[in-house]
């Protein structure tokens, strides 16, 4: 029977993912993560599995090495930056995410950050807390532009809501020509996104060629009253130039739901700028958008484990089956 670690944290024994994995004659090993884990109790937690369910497990190319059985792991989620796939393809280990698995809640969570920032919700509940009455102005979303970073399914699910709220809609994305489907929103390069948007939501992937793509250059290009929304990756963003930004009043603001070091380090120049709000890397979290990822994810697993992985990320890199032709 195939054994089949679980590490995401809100998957749990007996419930509908464990259940589907057993009932196709798997084995469950639960351990879930949190927090940060030590890469050696990673590699025992690895010994004699078949397959992994994970959250955001740093599956190194040295770890993925020393899991000898390991054949398959699947993501509960789109974003798959902390697994080695080039390692995993070499060492013939499928790695699967999910795509637009959790759209729908972090497009509704963007418009939430979108609101909060406008209205300065935080601040003003903080000052409440803090036996104060704050009655500072908010700004309206009505007549504003949203820049987006990106044209996957989260940004794609943005666009609606946005529009109800009567945004216009900017877009700077890699997505080939063919497959920018919506018409009622304007495509455009980096530099014009930047000097153009009210608010700049990031939706793209981290890869080398995006990895501190927010820095002093781009914050220098936005307005003064600009506000950066990261539900994305932390890495996308330069972290001590954005902080240097809102200081000096470069840009008016940022709502990071992500940051390059997750939970926010003591000493994160991130801390204490007034005009920044951290939270907790919750973007995809509902019950939805769980319950779906765990059962989209054992289904995964089902059949990466048969050979037929739907959503392999490097299936390019995997050795090829041996051809069933014969010889004539």
């Amino acid at each position: 029977m195939p054994r089949i670690l679980i590490t995401t944290d809100h998957l749990r024994p007996g419930d509908e993912t464990d259940r589907h994995l057993r009932a196709h004659g798997h084995t469950t090993v639960h351990s879930p993560l949190i927090g940060r884990r030590d890469p050696e109790d990673l590699v025992k937690a690895l010994d004699g599995i078949d397959a992994a369910l994970v959250g955001h497990e740093p599956l190194t190319a040295d770890v993925l090495s020393r899991a000898s059985r390991l054949r398959a792991v699947v993501r509960t989620g789109v974003g798959y930056d902390t697994i080695d796939v080039v390692a995993a393809g070499r060492l013939g280990i499928s790695v699967s995410n999910l795509p637009g698995v959790n759209a729908n809640a972090v497009a509704e969570y963007t418009i939430g950050l979108l609101l909060a920032a406008a209205r300065g919700l935080v601040q003003s509940a903080t000052g409440v807390a803090a036996g104060g009455w704050p009655r500072d102005d908010g700004r309206e979303l009505r007549g504003s532009t949203l820049g987006l970073l990106g044209y996957g399914a989260a940004a794609r699910a943005v666009v609606p809501l946005a529009q109800a709220f009567g945004m216009r809609l900017l877009c700077t994305t890699g997505v080939p020509e063919d497959e920018r489907t919506d018409a009622s929103v304007s495509f455009v390069d980096l530099p014009e996104l930047l000097a153009a948007a009210d608010y700049v939501s990031v939706h793209t992937a981290l890869t080398e060629r995006s990895r501190g793509l927010l820095g002093a250059a781009a914050f220098r290009r936005m307005k003064p009253t600009a506000v950066l929304v990261n539900t994305a990756r932390g890495a996308v963003v330069d972290e001590r130039a954005l902080a240097d930004a809102v200081r000096t009043g470069q840009i008016a603001g940022a709502a990071l739901d992500v940051v390059s070091e997750e939970p926010l380090a003591a000493d994160s120049p991130l801390r204490g700028v007034e005009g920044i709000v951290v939270y907790s890397h919750l973007a995809g979290q509902t019950t939805e958008a769980r319950a779906a990822a765990g059962l989209q994810g054992a289904a995964e697993v089902v059949a990466a484990l048969a050979g037929r992985p739907r959503f392999a990320v490097n299936a390019h890199l995997l050795p090829r089956p041996p051809s069933s032709g014969g010889t004539g």
